[in-house]
């Protein structure tokens, strides 16, 4: 494999380039580092993103991106039809190389069809012959972090990591919206989702009880945090608390809620992509873990305290448990408000 940096002069070869972003926030928020690595590697270059319409938000106003194109499968880009006229459209932009953050068979015949001469990632999906420029696969569920992941790839193409800091950003206006949103006080976010699947999500009712007890110990008010498909959590949530929370489960954009993790004190959450959101804005984080590995997926953060049981089959990985979902029964309230308590400091 030719690196694509092996002198200088390859980067003015690049004047546009393409990345093909993960289809999960969290994935896409950990990749953050990666984005930064390519724009300290081509300074000069027009650099885009691909990516569906809800990891696309994360990228809006963001330092290292320059255009952010939206791959939408659920409206028009879905189907035969609808992906050969996207990868026309492509084509009409005339990058020169496509840095595929995403591992499937798709990402790189899109890239093929779009005529991009250059195109590098990881030699997964069964699409090596598609790469231009491409890097054997690593294993990403086991021993490597999300973020160290990417970064693998970039070194095997020549691109040097800057560091592993994530990035996130938000406009003034988004900042000053969710202060008019959420109002005066000091807030926690209590994020009880998760959209991989219902083995990654804490009881709704300790949730609760994390939250009422933090209300009263710190004097801070709660909000309820997450997407459209998790509101039934969060009226559970909502029932179960003596205090009153803000409930915005479903109720924000990507980007409202972004600003929104980004003005709390403390997030209470699964492993999720808010989770990461919060990591990203520098946001103290307790993070409850179950079925997922916690070293390859954990909040790159040194506010955070990850709360998980010793269940022997933790973890499994999968999205939905076949016995007791002891990983998760076995975290107690108790755990989460020592480790909430830690960050928040000494009691008012």
């Amino acid at each position: 494999m030719t690196p694509l940096l092996p002198e200088q002069r390859a980067a003015a070869k690049a004047a546009r380039i393409v990345v093909r972003m993960p289809n999960w926030i969290g994935d896409a928020v950990m990749a953050t580092p990666a984005l930064q690595a390519v724009r300290r590697a081509f300074p000069q270059a027009h650099l885009a993103v691909i990516a569906n319409p809800l990891v696309a938000e994360l990228f809006v106003a963001h330092p290292d991106c320059d255009q952010v194109i939206r791959f939408d499968k659920r409206a028009g880009d879905g189907g035969a039809r609808g992906f050969w006229r996207f990868c026309r459209r492509l084509r009409s932009e005339r990058f020169d190389l496509a840095i595929l953050l995403q591992n499937a068979f798709e990402a790189a015949a899109m890239a093929l069809l779009a005529g991009i001469p250059r195109r590098a990632g990881y030699r997964t999906d069964g699409r090596g012959l598609l790469l231009t420029h491409g890097v054997a696969a690593v294993d990403k569920k086991h021993g490597l972090h999300h973020v160290d992941y990417y970064l693998h790839m970039l070194g095997r193409l020549g691109i040097e990591a800057g560091g592993r800091r994530l990035c996130l950003a938000l406009t003034a206006d988004e900042q000053a919206g969710a202060q008019a949103l959420l109002g005066p006080g000091e807030w926690i976010a209590v994020n009880p989702g998760a959209s991989y699947g219902a083995a990654k999500r804490w009881l709704p009712e300790r949730f609760a009880a994390v939250a009422d007890t933090l209300a009263a110990e710190f004097g801070v008010r709660v909000v309820l945090t997450g997407g459209p498909g998790e509101a039934e959590i969060g009226r559970d949530i909502e029932r179960a608390m003596g205090v009153a929370p803000v409930n915005l489960i479903g109720r924000t954009s990507v980007r409202e809620l972004m600003a929104v993790l980004a003005r709390c004190r403390l997030v209470v959450t699964n492993d999720s992509g808010p989770m990461h959101i919060a990591a990203a804005f520098g946001v103290p984080l307790v993070a409850v873990f179950g079925p997922t590995d916690h070293t390859t997926t954990s909040p790159l953060t040194d506010r955070c305290r990850i709360v998980r049981s010793a269940a022997e089959c933790a973890p499994c990985m999968l999205r939905e448990c076949p016995v007791d979902h002891h990983c998760m029964t076995g975290v107690t309230a108790d755990m989460v408000l020592d480790a909430a308590r830690s960050l928040l400091g000494a009691r008012p």
